[in-house]
Order: structure tokens, then C-alpha cells, then sequence
């Protein structure tokens, strides 16, 4: 797979993502929230934008740099090409578990991350809603990680395609059926758990860190349960009411005390 194949699948899996998100939220809204759409679009564009022109596809150039070269866990334990993506899932998602986590712990790193969490109305758009500053600090960790793996470029697409359409889902206002709800949360995040580490309650916000398998909150000790019927008041502490942010305003926030 080469660059712009890869570019032209994960924005296929991008599109496939946000429609998905738009449609649960239409059909089973949880707050019916309309969602903070200019900055958060905003935001969207100038990341990728700066990531476009930063990265682009890195990551599938640097997976095709470990294949050929044979270098990774994956090449040295000699496992098939089947066992390679959902492998490379697996790591990949409890390495962005460990990333997002750190981001809560360093204070540093969360003077990025909360530009993510100011949003007081939880909707998908809200999963486009990253500083560009946290991208960029997170490209060398998961392009690390890659490598580590041993990651093919079809494995990494796969991942991203995934990882896209459960942020986004994730981050839907929406509400799931109880009984579906409960067995899905056994393996996978659901909005009503993501809703739960978005809350305004410090101890509430340290909790659910995952963002596809919620194996690692309960690995970590870090897993809350949560349901739709559950109302949480979002965003950041110390922030009351509904705070409406410019896009200029969350591109200086890790700036500010």
C-alpha cells in the first residue's frame, strides 16, 4: 500500500465515521445537543492542515520502512499477515490509552489535552475538537509504536479506520438501548462511558481513558460504569456554565494559568 492509497482510504473511513456519528445522533439523541460546530470545525481544519503538512501519511511510510526491513515484534515472532491487524488494534489502542492517560497526569501535556475537554456541549463534533499541539506531541509516540510493532500499512489503516469511527461514536450525543448498551460496554466504549470522563467532576474526569476496548480501564483501574439514562454536566472543572470558546481562544488555552 503506498501513501496516497492510504490517504484516500483513511479519508474514506474518516467520511464513513462522522456519518455514522450524525445519524445515531439523530435518530437516538441523548440531550439533543446542536454542539459547539465552528470551533470545533475550526480546529479540525487548522489540524489538519499543520498535521497534513507535518506527517501526512507518516505512518504508513514508516510501517513500509519496518516491513521491508523486517524490523518489529510482528516480523520477529513470524506472524502471519491475517494475525498482523488485529494485533497491531490491540497495541495501537492500549498505546493510546497509556498517551491519553499520561495526558490527565502531566500537567504539561494536559494544558493541551483540556483544550479537548472545554467543550461543555458532548456531541461528535466534539471528537474533532484536539489542539493541534497534542497531535503534534503524540506523532512521535504512535509512530514509536508502529515501528515497535512492526505494524504493516494495511494493519495501520485498519486501526486508524476503527479508531475513527469509535472516537466518533464515542462522542456522539446519543443514547443506546440499556440491555445492548450493558453487553456492548463489556468490550467496547459506548457514549455513555466516554460521556462519564468528560464530566466537569475531577474524580469523575479521571476515569475511562479508552477509546476502543474498554479492557483497558479495567486493567488499569480505571473503568467507570455508565449508562444513557446517567446525566453528566460536561466540561472543565472550575468552568461553570455554558462557556462559549473562539477558535482563537482554544488555540492560546495552553497558554493560559
Amino acid at each position: 500500500m503506498n501513501e496516497s492509497t492510504f490517504h484516500v482510504i483513511r479519508a474514506g473511513g474518516f467520511v464513513g465515521a462522522v456519518a455514522f456519528a450524525a445519524l445515531l445522533q439523530r435518530m437516538a439523541p441523548h440531550a439533543g445537543l446542536r454542539g459547539h460546530l465552528r470551533a470545533n470545525l475550526g480546529l479540525w481544519i487548522v489540524d489538519a492542515a499543520i498535521t497534513g503538512l507535518v506527517c501526512g501519511a507518516c505512518a504508513c511510510t514508516v510501517a513500509r520502512w519496518a516491513s521491508a526491513r523486517g524490523v518489529g515484534l510482528l516480523h520477529w515472532s513470524g506472524a502471519s499477515s491475517w494475525a498482523a491487524v488485529p494485533a497491531t488494534v490491540i497495541v495501537l489502542d492500549l498505546v493510546s490509552y497509556g498517551w491519553h492517560r499520561a495526558n490527565h497526569r502531566v500537567a504539561w501535556l494536559w494544558r493541551f489535552h483540556r483544550v479537548h475537554h472545554s467543550d461543555t456541549a458532548f456531541t461528535a463534533t466534539t471528537a474533532a475538537r484536539f489542539h493541534p499541539g497534542e497531535l503534534l506531541l503524540s506523532l512521535p509516540v504512535r509512530l514509536a509504536a508502529v515501528v515497535a510493532i512492526g505494524a504493516t500499512p494495511e494493519a495501520v489503516v485498519a486501526f486508524e479506520i476503527l479508531f475513527g469511527v469509535a472516537n466518533f461514536f464515542e462522542h456522539s450525543d446519543a443514547d443506546l438501548p440499556a440491555t445492548f448498551e450493558h453487553r456492548l460496554a463489556l468490550v467496547c466504549v459506548t457514549p455513555a462511558i466516554h460521556r462519564w470522563h468528560h464530566s466537569r467532576r475531577p474524580a469523575e474526569l479521571d476515569s475511562n481513558f479508552a477509546t476502543i476496548f474498554t479492557l483497558w480501564d479495567r486493567l488499569g483501574g480505571t473503568y467507570q460504569a455508565s449508562a444513557s439514562s446517567v446525566v453528566v454536566e460536561t466540561g472543565l472543572p472550575g468552568v461553570a456554565g455554558e462557556r462559549q470558546w473562539t477558535l482563537g481562544e482554544l488555540l492560546r488555552l495552553p497558554l493560559t494559568d
